[in-house]
C-alpha cells in the first residue's frame, strides 16, 4: 500500500503507479464496507472544502463527488464558468491560486477538445492543492477506476488473462468525448487484462493515447488489439463495454457526425451479441445509456449488466481519492 499520496493530483491514471492506484482501490473497498455497516466516516475530511468546477453538466459525477464529500464530513461547492470570473476571462493561474488558498482540492470537468486536460494541467501548475479530473477531453480517470473496482469486486484482484472489450456503439446526435474509451485502454492493460478496442472507420482515438495503451500492454505482458468488427471483438470476452463516442479525430460538425453514425446503426449491444462472449461475461457502461441505440433493454437490464454497481463505485473510489490526497483523518 502506497500511503504517501497527500497533495497528489489526479488528472490521469498514467500519473499514478499501479501500486498507488491499487491503494486507492483498497481504501475504496474499506470505505464501501464501512458505509454499508453504518460506520461513521464524517471525521475523515471534517471541515475540508472541495471546489467542483463544471464546464459541462453531469448527473453521476456531480452527485457522487458532492455526496462523497458530505459523507466524509467536508463540504463541496458547485461552480460553473458563468457563475465565476472564469466566464469573464480569468485565467487558470488566478483561479487555481485563489481557490487553492481557500479550500483543500479543486475538481474540474472540462471536455472541450484540445482544451480540457491542458486547462487542468495549468491549474495544477499553480494550485497549492490537488487537482482532480472529473472528466476532460483525454481521460476520465475516476470512471475508469470505478470500472476497475467493479471488476475486482466481481472477479478478484488478479485479472490477468481476462479479455476486456471496449467497443464503439451507435447513438444519434450527441457527440460524446473520447475520454472514456481512452481511459479504459490506458488503465486496463496495467492490471493484466488483454484489451480489444473495436470501432468502425473514422472513430479512432488520439494517436498519443493509442501509443500509451500499446506501451502499457507491452510492459504488462498482455495484448492490445484494434478490430473493426463488433462480433469479432465480443468473441470469448470476459468484460464488454459497448459505448458511443464521436468521430472527433475526423469532425465535430453535427451534420457530419450524424451522417457518419447513421452508417453503423448495427453496432449495438444485443442479447445475440452477448452470447458471443463467455457465459460469465458482464455488460458495462458508464451511463447515461442511449437505450435502443447503444444497447437493447434486455442487455441493459439483464442479469449480466453491472452498470449500477459501476455507478455506485464512483462514490467509493472518489471518497478514497479525496481521503488519500486531502489528508484524511482516520
Amino acid at each position: 500500500m502506497k500511503t504517501q499520496l497527500f497533495q497528489k493530483d489526479f488528472i490521469t491514471t498514467q500519473d499514478w503507479t499501479v501500486d498507488e492506484l491499487q491503494t486507492m482501490l483498497d481504501v475504496a473497498f474499506k470505505l464501501k464496507a464501512d458505509f454499508a455497516m453504518g460506520v461513521p466516516q464524517d471525521h475523515i475530511l471534517r471541515a475540508k472544502t472541495l471546489y467542483m468546477l463544471f464546464f459541462e453538466e453531469s448527473t453521476r459525477t456531480r452527485n457522487s463527488f458532492e455526496t462523497g464529500m458530505t459523507q466524509l464530513g467536508g463540504h463541496a461547492i458547485y461552480l460553473t464558468p458563468k457563475a465565476t470570473q472564469i466566464g469573464h476571462g480569468e485565467n487558470a493561474k488566478d483561479t487555481g491560486m485563489v481557490l487553492g488558498s481557500y479550500g483543500n482540492a479543486i475538481a474540474v470537468r472540462d471536455c472541450r477538445t484540445g482544451i480540457g486536460q491542458r486547462y487542468l494541467r495549468e491549474l495544477a501548475r499553480w494550485s497549492p492543492v490537488p487537482i482532480y479530473s472529473m472528466q476532460e477531453d483525454v481521460d476520465h480517470p475516476c470512471q475508469a477506476m470505478a470500472d476497475l473496482m467493479t471488476l475486482q469486486e466481481l472477479f478478484g484482484r488478479n485479472l490477468r488473462g481476462r479479455k476486456f472489450v471496449i467497443s464503439w456503439t451507435y447513438a444519434p446526435k450527441y457527440v460524446r468525448p473520447l475520454s472514456v474509451p481512452q481511459s479504459l485502454i490506458m488503465l486496463m492493460p496495467r492490471f493484466g487484462m488483454d484489451v480489444t478496442l473495436a470501432h468502425p472507420e473514422g472513430y479512432h482515438l488520439m494517436p498519443e493515447i493509442m501509443e500509451i495503451a500499446r506501451r502499457n500492454a507491452e510492459e504488462a505482458g498482455v495484448k492490445f488489439e484494434v478490430v473493426d468488427d463488433m462480433d469479432a471483438a465480443f468473441e470469448n470476452a470476459d468484460f464488454v463495454y459497448p459505448k458511443s463516442w464521436g468521430p472527433i479525430m475526423v469532425t465535430e460538425d453535427e451534420a457530419e457526425v450524424e451522417a457518419m453514425a447513421a452508417r453503423h446503426k448495427d453496432w449495438r449491444a444485443t442479447a445475440k451479441r452477448m452470447k458471443l462472449a463467455k457465459k460469465h461475461a458482464v455488460y458495462m457502461h458508464c451511463m447515461p445509456i442511449d437505450r435502443g441505440h447503444e444497447a437493447d433493454d434486455e442487455v441493459i437490464d439483464g442479469p449480466q449488466s453491472v452498470i449500477y454497481q459501476q455507478a455506485e463505485n464512483r462514490l467509493h473510489v472518489q471518497k478514497a481519492l479525496m481521503a488519500l490526497t486531502m489528508g484524511g483523518r482516520w
